[in-house]
């Protein structure tokens, strides 16, 4: 297994968790952009946006119901930002599927 969120749900490496259900792990970013930032991750591998299916529509509804509780959960109840990259082009760096939420700070607009 390279996937280094694949070795995070496996438990092969350690993480700052917030949550964890059957289907989500939800962990603090190493080098956050904001005074609360953490990863939405699902257990179950899927490298981009794009890679996703029918079948993991209500994975990919608990991903985004899961974000906004903890943002909640967290302090940031005036506003926080969601977001995830797909591919190269879109930012994207590790190839499993992951919303980074971000709070407690002005955010602007484009992020740059």
């Amino acid at each position: 297994m390279d996937c280094l969120f694949c070795k995070i749900t496996a438990g092969e490496i350690p993480a700052k968790k917030i949550y964890e259900d059957e289907l989500v792990v939800a962990f603090h970013d190493i080098a956050p952009q904001a005074p609360v930032h953490f990863l939405v991750i699902p257990k179950k591998h899927i490298s981009t946006l794009n890679d996703l299916t029918e079948a993991d529509r209500e994975l990919a509804g608990h991903i985004l119901y899961t974000a906004q509780r903890l943002a909640n959960e967290l302090g940031c109840e005036q506003g926080y930002r969601v977001t995830m990259n797909c591919n190269e082009l879109g930012g994207q760096t590790v190839y499993h599927i992951h919303m980074h939420v971000l709070g407690q700070r002005q955010l602007t607009w484009p992020p740059g």
